[in-house]
């Protein structure tokens, strides 16, 4: 299985160009995915530079025929013109999708800082070993006790899904009819933190960060402010694959494109045996 994890910055290049075609293209030259992680994407958000208000997860979607395409919205407000317009996270998946899940995270106030509601969009997907839970998300960038409660959320969802994947309901009717929901997950997303962040290490009490499993003692690689100032005044990691200790020994191989200009973030490939 091979996933990409990628913040597309809505389809915006570092040229300023909006391209989602370009952004179709450059995730199969990178590996041919199984699975796409992709955050930042919009629809009718024509307030977005260089947008026209495309929407962004039905282009993408068809650029990938034989993908299931499953968006997360996370801000959803009028346009003023009758219509919305929504951000949020998406999944394209070749594998079959037998659950869908979509993770509202804490969101607490805070004076004065500029913020954003965040969400985590998690497919549970048929990998060649069995069922594993997919999870994109996107972090809070200005607070970092925004960015503590939602790492704090994720903990306990995936805490929730071990113990869902040993227990054993016994009313099965319509919607109560029960499905498989593995423990076996894979977190991806820009979760705006540095890999020495207090919220990386507390998600690595359960978690395995996917780059340190495939190179120990490596640093990670920037994913970030290579090639686009404006919110980065340094290049630093942000962007990870997390999974949990049953996969990481079927990690192949883990890889980030350093030269890829299609975003302000550079897309990250985990392949899995």
């Amino acid at each position: 299985m091979k996933l990409l994890q990628w913040n597309i910055q809505w389809c915006r290049g570092v040229d300023g160009k909006v391209d989602p075609a370009r952004i179709a293209l450059e995730s199969k030259q990178l590996c041919d995915p199984d699975v796409c992680c992709f955050q930042e994407v919009a629809i009718n958000y024509d307030t977005l530079a260089g947008s026209s208000g495309e929407d962004q997860p039905s282009l993408l979607a068809s650029h990938f025929p034989g993908y299931s395409a499953h968006f997360a919205p996370v801000v959803d407000v009028p346009d003023g013109k009758g219509g919305r317009r929504q951000f949020g996270n998406l999944i394209l998946s070749r594998l079959p999708v037998r659950q869908l899940f979509r993770h509202t995270l804490p969101w607490p106030p805070e004076d004065k800082v500029p913020s954003m509601p965040r969400i985590a969009v998690e497919a549970v997907v048929e990998a060649s070993w069995g069922l594993v839970s997919v999870l994109s998300t996107h972090l809070e960038f200005f607070s970092a006790k925004q960015r503590a409660a939602q790492v704090a959320r994720l903990i306990e969802l995936q805490q929730e899904r071990a113990a869902h994947a040993v227990s054993n309901p016994g009313y099965k009717s319509g919607p109560f009819e029960p499905m498989a929901r593995p423990a076996a997950s894979i977190l991806a997303g820009d979760l705006n933190m540095r890999p020495q962040d207090p919220g990386v290490i507390e998600l690595k009490k359960h978690f395995v960060d996917a780059w340190t499993a495939a190179h120990p003692g490596k640093p990670h690689p920037p994913s970030f402010g290579l090639y686009d100032k404006e919110f980065a005044s340094e290049s630093y990691c942000c962007d990870f694959v997390f999974v949990t200790p049953d996969l990481a020994l079927r990690i192949a191989s883990v890889r980030l494109d350093p030269d890829n200009k299609a975003s302000d973030h550079q897309p990250v490939i985990v392949e899995f045996s």
